[in-house]
């Protein structure tokens, strides 16, 4: 799809639905921690950075279609820069460094960065991408139960580490039965086609990747499973928030509406994808067409199993520090 239909099919989201996004954070102000704001009277960036992967839709879509431009600038922000990542990790490091100012990652990157002491806030949950738990056609792997011993690649602080242990723990197997093998995608694709690890964990597209191209075989996925399953987040940095949340909340603005956009057009954000990734048309269709487009509000349920999740890599000794959700998460 060429860029130019994409800004004709996309509308230019009106202003008068900023409430939109303040009432759906509004839901649950009461569960939340308090959250300090030391908001500079007018105050404006100079711009807005932006942290995306190649296959984060919502984020893709906004860039190709500008949509995201002509809401900051009606903000009175005057640019947009995109500041592209392989996966979630790297992103909150430059989140946390202030090199980015918000960006949209799986559940786990926030966990890692705020054990780490970076300084980032939750500023909006959505659904999460589909995982899949894949291996060779021919593997003798055909239960989670087979995971044992075996060499199980995926990115280390990534949304697919959290689908790792939560398959272990469904497997009633621990961290230490497995050998776990850290790679980004696409040192994880390379891996599995050379046959170097038993098992890969990852996410759409490279999920459907591997389906369509790698001759993988699917022992479990999100989908089917949905005890493995989360949220995703968009997570900002928290000095940025503070300094201007009028530009964060017309950013948010923007991408709650491109997600309802992008819902019911799903073949042109396939072939936006598609031409974002280099990956084939056909492989983005099938990622597509089981994502799930949607934002929730910072629901009990939302925020409960987020600080789950950090508590199991908590005890499983994965970050330094036992983290509270709900004292970073930014109301709005």
């Amino acid at each position: 799809m060429r860029g130019a239909k994409m800004k004709r099919e996309v509308p230019d989201f009106c202003l008068r639905r900023r409430a939109s996004l303040g009432k759906l954070l509004a839901l649950s102000a009461s569960a939340l921690a308090p959250f300090p704001a030391f908001a500079q009277a007018g105050a404006k960036p100079d711009a807005l950075r932006v942290g995306f992967q190649k296959g984060a839709a919502i984020l893709v879509a906004a860039k190709a279609a500008g949509t995201l431009e002509k809401r900051m600038s009606k903000a009175g922000v005057s640019g947009v820069s995109w500041i592209e990542f392989q996966f979630g990790p790297p992103m909150l490091e430059a989140i946390t460094a202030r090199a980015a100012d918000l960006g949209a990652v799986g559940d786990t990157p926030p966990i890692f960065a705020q054990a780490g002491g970076g300084d980032i806030v939750y500023v909006l949950a959505t659904g999460s991408s589909q995982h899949g738990i894949v291996v060779q056609d021919d593997s003798p792997i055909r239960r989670l139960e087979d995971l044992r011993g075996k060499r199980v690649a995926f990115g280390k602080g990534s949304s697919a580490h959290n689908v790792v242990l939560k398959a272990l723990r469904l497997a009633g197997l621990t961290y230490q039965d497995i050998r776990p093998i850290y790679l980004g995608p696409a040192e994880a694709t390379a891996a599995f086609t050379g046959r170097k690890i038993d098992a890969w964990v990852i996410w759409d597209p490279y999920y459907a990747l591997a389906e369509e191209r790698l001759g993988a075989r699917v022992i479990a996925d999100t989908g089917r499973i949905p005890e493995l399953g989360s949220n995703s987040f968009y997570v900002a940095n928290g000095h940025f928030v503070q300094r201007f949340p009028d530009a964060v909340r017309a950013a948010l603005d923007s991408f709650v509406e491109t997600n309802r956009w992008a819902d019911t057009h799903r073949d042109e954000i396939a072939a936006l994808l598609a031409k974002s990734t280099g990956l084939d048309l056909a492989i983005q269709k099938r990622a597509t067409a089981r994502a799930v487009f949607d934002q929730t509000a910072f629901t009990d349920d939302v925020l409960n199993r987020q600080q789950e999740t950090a508590d199991v890599f908590f005890r499983a000794g994965l970050i330094p520090a036992k983290v509270n959700i709900r004292a970073i998460v930014w109301r709005g």
